[in-house]
């Protein structure tokens, strides 16, 4: 048995709190377990894995932080509230209250958006993002395709404060945020844009998400799109075909059982060659139209 005046063993800890974070249902307890001690500890994962393989002792003072993180992390607070970063393809950004979490299936957008851009025959390709919330898809663009000028639209003040701050720290030239009402949005750029993306809200009015993390933390207006979880999908479809040059491409993520609705609904506004693509998980996620 240990003395009674041992430092807490960091491998008994993240035990411990692999543990509690299973009972509240978090799906990879490990994973939060190993994320939460590196953030109370100020150093990377990689380095906890090591340390509890090593059978290293931690401060009464950082085991008592690690025991405060886990505590919120059970209450079903989300992971990124507690650190304050959200990974997102090669990018680690900042959120928190007021701002929806991007989530990796939301790469899948992200990636669509890439690829046409980069497969413009523009030597400077512009792209809209439509309602951009954190500025994560904005901003992966812009990195991903430094030649392409990048125009971003959001309208929560909470959300633009948090689009601006990543933009600030990725330091990204070739990105625009402007505070604008989705409908009126970038009306200089009409007729002249290769790709126009949105995450928009998608959920119907009268479906609850299951996970805590969502229901309770996510801003409502970044979650639920009306009657049909369609409203602004309605929206961006008219806005982007003022947008887009012949040629150009809407890109919108949603929910997996709302593909053929909005195919449906883009080839009734006009648009050309609608498609649904699935995510990594197989379930639809992106449905795309090409601008006659």
């Amino acid at each position: 048995m240990a003395p009674p005046d041992a430092s807490p063993v960091l491998s008994d800890a993240l035990q411990r709190a692999c543990e509690r974070l299973a009972r509240a249902g978090i799906l990879d307890p490990v994973v939060d377990a190993e994320l939460l001690a590196a953030h109370a500890l100020g150093i990377g994962r990689g380095q906890v894995q090591a340390a509890a393989a090593r059978g290293d002792e931690v401060t009464e003072r950082d085991a008592a932080q690690f025991d405060a993180l886990v505590q919120r992390r059970a209450a079903r607070e989300p992971l990124q509230h507690i650190t304050g970063l959200a990974p997102f393809r090669h990018l680690e950004l900042e959120v928190g209250p007021g701002v929806f979490v991007p989530r990796p299936e939301t790469e899948i957008l992200a990636q669509i958006a890439i690829d046409a851009l980069v497969a413009s025959a523009s030597p400077a390709p512009i792209a809209v993002d439509l309602g951009t919330g954190s500025a994560a898809i904005a901003l992966a663009m812009a990195t991903e395709v430094p030649h392409a000028r990048v125009h971003a639209a959001e309208n929560s003040v909470d959300a633009f404060i948090w689009a601006k701050q990543n933009a600030a720290r990725i330091g990204a030239d070739n990105v625009r945020l402007a505070f604008i009402d989705l409908a009126d949005a970038f009306a200089e750029l009409d007729g002249t844009v290769s790709v126009v993306v949105s995450n928009p809200p998608y959920v119907p009015d009268a479906a609850v998400p299951r996970d805590p993390e969502v229901r309770l933390f996510d801003p409502p207006e970044a979650l639920y799109g009306g009657l049909d979880g369609l409203d602004v999908v309605r929206t961006i479809s008219r806005v982007g075909l003022r947008l887009a040059h012949p040629g150009g491409v809407l890109a919108i993520e949603h929910g997996e059982l709302q593909g053929a609705d909005i195919r449906s609904l883009l080839a009734a506004d006009g648009w050309r060659a609608a498609a649904t693509h699935p995510d990594l998980t197989h379930r639809d996620r992106v449905t795309t139209a090409v601008r006659p």
